[in-house]
């Protein structure tokens, strides 16, 4: 073999070792590429979604149930709660709400003590039974024998609302009247709550209100304490559509 031959044959070596160099790259590289992207790899794997934040839903009013808070009107954002203790109880207690956008209802007064009919509730309130009408109804009328305390609420201050004699329990009666906030079971809403328009006919009963205590039943009214009416009458806001939800505890929970 001769010396040109031989170099020729060393240079041909050393070219097809770096073709074959370079495809091998190519190949693994491509090969490398294709394992990202590979079941399993950690690589290949989407970022996981952030996890939903829990779904809220706005507090329903405390202690009514579906059928009672069905009766609310759909603009009431305040709601005096008054549960009577059993059907047949002159005791109950009242909490006053009041409905927060995207929170729900949250209690701002009470629970205050409270009283009722002598003979507890009915849902067929008739004149004279002694009983505390059940139901939802608007409180839109104030008046009282005393100053107005600052409600928003029209308020009449008349001597008519003077009242003497004894209670059920032969408790003095005077000054139940100083405040009186008008409950709108048949009445006319707008009006003194000693207008004696009834609607539903006389024998339907009316001028059932809510008062301050004499520590004693009523004849159908709900009665607070003086402070608390006064408490309750400067809460009371017009604009927020107020309404009493009353019963005892066992018909408001349904």
């Amino acid at each position: 073999m001769t010396v040109r031959k031989a170099l020729a044959l060393v240079i041909g070596a050393v070219m097809c070792t770096g073709v074959l160099g370079t495809g091998c790259a190519r190949e693994h590289t491509g090969a490398s590429s294709q394992d990202a992207h590979a079941p399993g790899s950690s690589a290949a794997q989407p970022a996981s979604p952030r996890a939903a934040p829990p779904r809220t839903f706005p507090r329903p009013l405390p202690g009514v149930g579906p059928v009672m808070r069905d009766r609310l009107p759909a603009g009431s954002r305040q709601a005096l709660v008054v549960t009577g203790e059993t059907e047949d109880s002159s005791q109950a207690r009242a909490v006053l709400y009041e409905r927060i956008p995207a929170e729900g209802w949250r209690a701002v007064a009470g629970p205050w003590p409270a009283h009722n009919g002598l003979r507890g509730w009915t849902a067929d309130h008739e004149a004279g039974d002694l009983h505390t009408p059940i139901g939802v109804f608007g409180l839109s009328d104030a008046g009282g024998r005393l100053p107005d305390p600052g409600t928003l609420l029209p308020y009449d201050q008349d001597p008519q609302f003077a009242v003497s004699g004894t209670g059920y329990l032969g408790e003095p009666l005077e000054g139940s009247f100083d405040y009186v906030v008008a409950i709108d079971y048949n009445r006319v809403s707008g009006t003194t709550p000693l207008d004696t328009t009834r609607p539903l006919g006389e024998d339907k009963g009316g001028g059932v209100w809510i008062h301050v205590d004499h520590e004693g039943p009523t004849n159908a009214c709900v009665s607070l304490s003086e402070e608390h009416m006064r408490a309750l009458l400067t809460a009371l806001d017009p604009d927020k559509e107020p309404v009493v939800v009353m019963g005892p505890e066992q018909v408001l929970n349904q």
